[in-house]
């Protein structure tokens, strides 16, 4: 894996773990030569991934939609800064630089870049790994619901190991740089469908 797609909140939380988190982050992807694909932004976990893979000696390149950058949350020390007029661009391109996705912490948009990289997955737009950083258990409520979608038949036996959790940075790197592609739907049979 040459870079990674890291997705995360633009949001200070009150617990420092996250920030913490977020950095140390940044700065282990530099330190094994893996550059970061992100946000763009300067803000909250995404300017402490940016600013630990800096501070390391990392490429990071930043993909923000024009509307951000005209609100001044855009990180103007990147090796690159990317500037996008949409959203849906703006994930294209996380998905065309990077060789997976790494998900932190965060909202509302995390979530959106989650599940888009999760469906393009099965769909099979991309077959790169996709991985979710459980810190301080932030994402056990949602790993118990990708299960339960399992469970109930909305989520395919085929797909249901799509989504690699790790509780550690490096658990989750070993797990994602041993990832095989899966069947996606546009290769099953229409009996599986």
């Amino acid at each position: 894996m040459k870079r990674l797609a890291v997705y995360c909140g633009s949001a200070t939380p009150s617990d420092p773990i996250y920030m913490e988190t977020a950095r140390a982050v940044g700065r282990t992807l530099a330190e094994r030569g893996i550059g970061v694909v992100y946000g763009g932004g300067r803000l909250g976990l995404m300017g402490a991934v940016a600013d630990g893979a800096l501070e390391a000696g990392g490429e990071v390149i930043g993909i923000i939609p024009t509307a951000l950058v005209d609100a001044e949350v855009a990180h103007r020390g990147l090796t690159e800064l990317q500037v996008v007029e949409t959203m849906h661009q703006r994930k294209q391109a996380f998905t065309d630089l990077s060789d997976g996705f790494v998900n932190l912490p965060g909202g509302t948009g995390t979530m959106d870049e989650l599940w888009e990289a999760l469906s393009w997955a099965q769909i099979g737009y991309h077959a790169k790994p996709v991985g979710l950083l459980n810190t301080a258990g932030y994402y056990n409520d949602l790993i118990a619901f990708y299960a339960k979608m399992g469970e109930v038949g909305f989520l395919r036996p085929q797909h249901q190991g799509i989504l690699i959790v790790d509780s550690g940075l490096e658990g989750l790197l070993a797990k994602m740089a041993a990832h095989t592609p899966i069947e996606t739907i546009t290769k099953m049979s229409k009996s599986d469908l």
